[in-house]
């Protein structure tokens, strides 16, 4: 167990450091073949910032864990606007903008429903996975055909491409191994501690792949810039949903096997991105009793499945 516990520790870490340096080489990868600022947030950082979540859960769909991988997903979407957005939110009070109300939001809702009527009958399909991906690529379509408000031409300075690939590359490789080793450790953990892999993925596992996403949220609302990473937030769950979904269901998940994952936690995941949605397009901001809420939330869907 005990073997099993550092392998899922240094898995995490290594997925955390690794994605960091894939989403940095793969930005500026983008920026040296000259790409639009939009395709650079909207598909490269996008991608990016999902990518341990997606290979996280695709590596344990492969291995016959569906209940773990679809557990990542869920537990990472839960996490980011619940979590991740209530912690910041009891910092400061984080500002919506128009186009993330108006454009991300509503993408990542739909992406989010699409996921969990995907999963909600406890398996998915091959047929789930084509269905999710043509869903991806439409999404894909939009946002790059809808660019943000003000979006600069260029961003950052651009650097040598096969250095860039280079940095690309290694990152993603630490993300494969970093993967590998939670996917590992986190499914002897879950048999030697008599919990489902559903509870794992949700909780450990998921909780390790969002903590960029936490760390960033917290420096960025002492800074008072929170309200830049809300669309982020709303992006990588659809990216988790859509992306991760459709990996998992073409790499042949089949059977999930954990009926509150499929029902109480896909609420919970429902609820914790409608409830962000609809308070930051009443408000245009999320302020600290909707942290609370949001937080609530997330504690709910963890007592959930932890209990029987």
């Amino acid at each position: 167990m005990l073997l099993a516990a550092i392998s899922l520790l240094i898995g995490l870490f290594v997925l955390v450091r690794a994605g960091d340096v894939f989403v940095e080489g793969a930005a500026q990868l983008a920026r040296s073949l000259k790409m639009s600022s939009v395709v650079i947030g909207a598909i490269v950082l996008g991608f990016g910032t999902s990518a341990p979540e997606l290979v996280v859960s695709t590596i344990a769909a492969l291995r016959g864990n569906a209940a773990l991988g679809v557990g990542n997903i869920v537990g990472s979407n839960v996490a980011n606007l619940s979590l991740v957005l209530g912690v910041a939110a009891l910092v400061t009070p984080i500002a919506l903008s128009s186009s993330v109300i108006r454009r991300q939001a509503p993408l990542s809702i739909a992406a989010v429903i699409a996921f969990a009527a995907a999963v909600s009958d406890g398996r998915l399909s091959r047929s789930d996975g084509t269905i999710l991906l043509v869903l991806l690529v439409a999404a894909m379509i939009i946002l790059v055909k809808t660019p943000e408000e003000g979006s600069p031409t260029d961003v950052g300075v651009q650097k040598p491409v096969s250095r860039s690939l280079l940095w690309s590359l290694l990152g993603l490789g630490g993300v494969l191994v970093g993967a590998q080793l939670a996917v590992s450790g986190a499914t002897k953990l879950a048999e030697s501690w008599g919990l489902s892999g559903g509870f794992i993925g949700f909780s450990l596992v998921a909780l390790g792949t969002s903590l960029p996403e936490l760390v960033t949220a917290v420096a960025a609302a002492r800074k008072k810039e929170a309200g830049l990473i809300v669309g982020n937030l709303f992006g990588s769950n659809l990216f988790n949903g859509l992306a991760g979904g459709a990996a998992m269901g073409l790499a042949g998940a089949g059977q999930i096997g954990d009926a509150k994952l499929t029902s109480g936690a896909l609420i919970a995941m429902l609820g914790a991105v409608i409830w962000a949605y609809a308070r930051g397009a009443l408000k245009r901001r999320i302020g600290k009793s909707d942290a609370i809420m949001l937080l609530a939330i997330y504690a709910g869907a963890m007592v959930y499945l932890a209990v029987g």
